[in-house]
């Protein structure tokens, strides 16, 4: 038998009801893979008698090679697998907490120099949270970003010095919140073949840090509309971001 890449749907036609066919016009080359396609005598009779008349028959065959086909092969659909990369990627994220603890957000971009493009870039809320949380939160899901992009070396850009001497070694962790998410962190890196964590000014940051404030002014619209004004304080001012604090 000739091959025309449809045998491995012949036993498929079992899967489908035989009450339901479309009638609508198959493409020329699935009528023909149809017309070249040799069935068992005995799956010849089942489909004779549930079809008496030929074009029938041929039609509910063509039409079942149409549905496996596709569905098989659904090379119309964009792929949403990430892009893999490689090369040098650039990851500046930051993280920020109004009111230390207070309620904290994380923003995070991923950079192709080579192209000049943004390959992602995100923001959203943690909750009530440090600051120095926020920015590990950042790094972390920066980090398991560009995983997907599987880059040769990854440069982490961040504002942070005492995360960054941290995880250089310079300094200790001592907090113990802190703790689990510098190994996350550690962890993460493992599966980079060259990562570098680089401290840079916060006005270099600028960027992901728009990406913070815009989630938190966010939420914070979100929650004043779900709250009556006759129910707000007068003295009600919104929150501050503050950067310092020591955890």
């Amino acid at each position: 038998m000739a091959d025309c890449g449809c045998h491995n749907y012949q036993l498929s036609i079992f899967n489908y009801s035989f009450f339901e066919f479309s009638i609508q016009l198959p493409p020329p080359s699935v009528v023909r893979c149809a017309e070249m396609l040799r069935l068992p005598s005995s799956l010849e009779r089942r489909l004779a008698e549930l079809f008496p008349r030929v074009r029938e028959r041929e039609q509910w065959v063509t039409d079942v090679l149409t549905d496996a086909l596709d569905n098989a092969n659904p090379g119309s659909e964009p792929s949403t697998a990430p892009e893999n990369v490689g090369g040098t990627l650039h990851l500046f994220s930051d993280g920020g907490s109004r009111g230390n603890p207070g309620q904290a957000a994380i923003g995070y971009i991923i950079e192709d120099p080579t192209r000049g493009v943004v390959l992602r870039q995100h923001g959203e809320c943690l909750g009530i949270e440090t600051n120095n949380v926020a920015e590990y939160r950042a790094l972390i899901e920066g980090l398991k970003a560009a995983q997907r992009y599987r880059p040769n070396r990854l440069i982490c850009h961040l504002d942070s010095e005492l995360i960054v001497k941290q995880l250089s070694g310079e300094y200790q962790v001592k907090m113990a919140t802190l703790q689990p998410l510098f190994d996350e962190v550690r962890e993460l890196s493992l599966t980079f073949p060259d990562i570098i964590f680089r401290h840079i000014p916060r006005s270099d940051n600028y960027r992901a840090d728009a990406l913070v404030n815009k989630a938190l002014n966010e939420q914070e619209r979100g929650a004043r509309k779900a709250v009556p004004n006759s129910q707000l304080s007068p003295s009600y001012k919104p929150p501050q971001r503050f950067y310092g604090g020591r955890y």
